[in-house]
């Protein structure tokens, strides 16, 4: 099976900066969706963006359109959380997260069904103040 490892969590002043990667290994040939997901103290866990490693568009949730970039890192079944003009509202526990897919509408899908995703890193804390 596939297992996720996410790095690159901190501490940092509101309106600053800061860069999450997660590093994949166990993958077979098989195309994935892959992408972030973050949970807060006493809030649902929220889908951040996902893509489909096959092609196609990278698909972000509302909160963090235009402030956050996934990068699809030139390093195989890897990427990149790009964060900028955070907010203390951003805080959170940042998942990465993977599941087999087919098709770039599977990624988009797992953003709301975040049940979707099988694998699951084991988080890094992103706090901003």
């Amino acid at each position: 099976d596939v297992q996720l490892v996410e790095s690159g969590g901190g501490s940092v002043q509101a309106g600053g900066s800061l860069r999450l990667s997660c590093s994949a290994s166990g993958a077979t040939s098989s195309t994935y969706c892959m992408g972030w997901v973050r949970q807060a103290p006493g809030k649902e866990r929220e889908g951040v963006g996902a893509f489909y490693t096959g092609g196609g568009a990278i698909f972000y949730a509302d909160s963090v359109k235009g402030r956050f970039t996934i990068y699809r890192d030139s390093a195989p079944n890897t990427l990149s959380l790009q964060m900028m003009s955070l907010k203390p509202e951003d805080s959170a526990m940042y998942y990465c997260a993977a599941r087999l897919c087919a098709t770039p509408g599977q990624a988009l899908n797992a953003l709301s069904n975040l049940e979707a995703f099988r694998y699951w890193g084991q988080g890094t804390q992103v706090t901003v103040s």
